[in-house]
Order: structure tokens, then C-alpha cells, then sequence
């Protein structure tokens, strides 16, 4: 829980950085970068919690790794971070900051769990229908396939959800048979 607020904290000083600046989408287009490539990418993310590494090897990885596809203020502050110490929470302020710049522009991630991939007319209603949870914020669709649904979809928007799928009426229907006073005795 430390960990989170610390995050948050940095995500905010550069979230405040990047006003000042007016370059908030670019920071934002970085961040996204960095915690893609920190989740996706184990080896980068062990070098980065390694007491055993010295902290100018980081720095020269980050900027070799980093270095012509970010940004200025982005660069300075995660060279900052790793002097600092904190850069193994690079890719846990990188994620934080997205999120606070989700939050500043009114964007909710609406998350539709389906048994199979979507197609543009399902896309479209469940589109609205999240647009309608989200009482007119705007909506950024996140989509997964889970083929243990068998059949239909699950809305996540905030904290509403949404059930329509096979599965989940198929664990109604037996919790509704397990409540039933009325069984027969054999």
C-alpha cells in the first residue's frame, strides 16, 4: 500500500509538470510507453529492482532503451527517479500517472469481458450502454476475450458491472435451485 501512494505522488508532481508546461499529452503518450514496455518486458523489470546494479548503468539502459521515443520532461524524470532510488517504481508511477490523466479528462475504461471477439454493430451497443453507466463521461473500451463465459458479455464501468452472460446465468439459476424449499425427497 506504501508503494501505491508513493506512485500516486509522483504521478502527481508530473501530472502538475506537464500543465505547467502544456504538454500533457506527450507526457501522457510516454507514460503509456513506459509501463507497457516495464509489464511486457521481465528482464527491464528485474534491472530495475536490482540493488546489485549500479544506478548510471540504469540510467544509461533507460536512455538506451527510452531515449529518442520520449520526450524531455519525461527523460528528466525518470533519470530523477533513479537517483532517487525509485526507479523500481517506474513502471508503477508511469501507470499511476496514466490513470490520474484519465481521471483529469473525465475518461472512464469501460471493460467488456466477452466469449468471443467483438464485432463492430455488439461494439457499437455496448458503446452506448457503457456511455449510459457512465453518466456522459467519456468512455475508452477495453476489450477481453474469456471463452469460459460461453456466451455473452461482461461490463465493468467503474463500479457498475454488468452480467450478461451464459455462465453467470447459469450460477443464478442454481443458486435460485439451491434456495428452492421445495425438493423432492427420492
Amino acid at each position: 500500500m506504501k508503494g501505491t501512494r508513493i506512485a500516486y505522488r509522483y504521478a502527481k508532481s508530473l501530472l502538475i509538470l506537464s500543465q505547467e508546461k502544456s504538454k500533457v499529452d506527450e507526457v501522457f503518450a510516454d507514460m503509456e510507453l513506459v509501463a507497457n514496455t516495464i509489464t511486457a518486458n521481465r528482464d527491464l523489470s528485474l534491472l530495475l529492482h536490482s540493488p546489485v546494479i549500479k544506478t548510471d548503468t540504469k540510467v544509461k539502459v533507460l536512455e538506451g532503451i527510452f531515449g529518442s521515443h520520449i520526450g524531455e520532461i519525461s527523460k528528466a524524470f525518470m533519470i530523477l527517479l533513479t537517483k532517487k532510488g525509485r526507479e523500481s517504481m517506474l513502471g508503477e508511477i508511469a501507470t499511476a500517472f496514466v490513470g490520474q490523466v484519465k481521471e483529469f479528462k473525465n475518461i472512464i475504461v469501460a471493460e467488456v469481458i466477452s466469449a468471443a471477439a467483438l464485432d463492430a454493430e455488439t461494439r457499437g451497443v455496448i458503446s452506448k450502454l457503457a456511455g449510459e453507466l457512465a453518466k456522459g463521461k467519456a468512455i475508452e473500451l477495453v476489450e477481453k476475450v474469456d471463452a469460459s463465459l460461453i456466451g455473452g458479455f461482461i461490463l465493468k464501468v467503474g463500479d457498475s458491472r454488468v452480467d450478461a452472460s451464459v455462465s453467470g446465468e447459469i450460477k443464478n439459476l442454481k443458486r435460485e435451485f439451491e434456495k428452492n424449499p421445495y425438493v423432492p425427497v427420492i
